[in-house]
């Protein structure tokens, strides 16, 4: 194999000149990030403990998926197992079960026996609860989802509906013209 000497061409004043220009730009605005952070004229770092973003969250923030029940605390969930075949990493998991034919509510064919979502696996893209037809899962504002080890990441049924709370609102599983 040979081996190819390729020539660098030399470079004129002027072009020496705008490396060091840059570089002196570059300098000059970090400089001032620093005064002025010094001045205490601009905040670099919240103080994250004892600030939160709750008051400065925007309107269109997706946060983490939730299961919520309606005013007289039912399921609104029906185990349609859309969220789960909809969710690109595959977070959520559903077991779906009857209605006993006693319940009042047997009108609905099922709901879930086990609802999983596994915290770390999902991306937060909404998409869970833009298809789901009853309302059922929605994106509560929550940014601060810790747990010590992977199970505790990964949010039962029991778990999901104690987070999300009663939503308000038609809900079309307990519609009686359905």
């Amino acid at each position: 194999m040979a081996t190819v000497v390729v020539q660098r061409p030399k470079l004129k004043w002027h072009e020496k000149a705008f490396v060091l220009s840059t570089l002196w730009k570059g300098l000059k605005i970090t400089l001032g990030h620093a005064v002025r952070m010094l001045q205490g004229k601009t905040k670099v770092t919240m103080q994250y403990p004892e600030q939160k973003w709750d008051d400065q969250l925007p309107e269109w923030y997706r946060g983490a998926p939730t299961l919520v029940t309606d005013e007289q605390g039912r399921e609104r969930c029906v185990s349609c197992q859309l969220c789960e075949f909809i969710c690109p990493p595959k977070a959520i998991k559903i077991i779906p079960s009857e209605i006993p034919s006693d319940d009042p509510w047997a009108k609905v064919e099922k709901r879930p026996k086990e609802f999983d979502i596994d915290m770390i696996r999902c991306i937060y893209c909404g998409m869970c609860e833009e298809v789901c037809p009853e309302q059922a899962i929605f994106l509560r504002k929550d940014y601060a989802i810790t747990g010590e080890s992977r199970a505790e990441m990964v949010h039962n049924k029991a778990k999901l509906y104690e987070i999300g709370g009663v939503r308000e609102g038609l809900v079309n599983k307990w519609n009686e013209l359905k």
